[in-house]
């Protein structure tokens, strides 16, 4: 099947990229060979940088990791939802406005795509927790929003990840939906195959 366009949905990766606080900084330095005929590069980066999954492994460290985890979850049909006209969090009701069905991919596009992630701002748009026990019930394989946590930040209540990924729901945090309008897409968004717990970095593509 052909498709009209590609569209690249991860944030860049350089040493100016914003993160969450907290976390490592992505750091790159680039080096000449033994033969000094090619260059190498040699990269820092924390799990949660950039666009990045979260899997069960985040919130437990018995819980399973991105290799647990089959692919298929992360490649195939799925919805973008527009919530730009939200301020603060996303809601159950918000969400039961989008009628979302059992077995559905989930991306969410607020107002955090639309001022961009060269700035962390404390005040993103995230997931509130009786949303993510909402899509957790509706039977969702997969949830992403573009923001560097579904939480928000600071709050010591983490439903927003525990009703995902109690579920084994993975989490897409960190995607740029800028130019991307509501609807139906093919999604691809694979994690680096790392053997950690908590997550990993991704390359997230649409296909239109």
């Amino acid at each position: 099947m052909k498709y009209k366009r590609i569209i690249d949905i991860s944030i860049m990766l350089n040493p100016a990229t914003s993160i969450y606080p907290g976390n490592p900084p992505f750091e790159v330095e680039t080096f000449a060979s033994a033969s000094g005929t090619a260059y190498n590069s040699k990269i820092i980066l924390g799990t949660h940088v950039g666009t990045h999954i979260d899997t069960p492994g985040h919130i437990d460290k018995d819980g399973m990791n991105i290799d647990d985890l089959s692919l298929n979850i992360f490649v195939g049909p799925c919805r973008v939802l527009d919530f730009t006209h939200v301020s603060g969090s996303i809601k159950a009701d918000d969400l039961k406005q989008k009628h979302i069905a059992r077995g559905e991919r989930i991306l969410m596009k607020t107002n955090n795509s639309l001022r961009g992630f060269t700035t962390f701002y404390d005040d993103y748009v995230f997931l509130s927790g009786e949303g993510a026990q909402y899509l957790a019930e509706s039977g969702i394989i997969l949830c992403g929003i573009d923001a560097f946590s579904v939480k928000q930040k600071g709050s010591a209540d983490n439903t927003p990840h525990s009703a995902l990924l109690e579920k084994v729901i993975p989490i897409v945090e960190g995607l740029d939906l800028k130019q991307v309008t509501e609807g139906t897409y093919d999604l691809i968004v694979l994690p680096l195959k790392l053997e950690t717990g908590d997550g990993a970095p991704a390359r997230a593509i649409l296909l239109e």
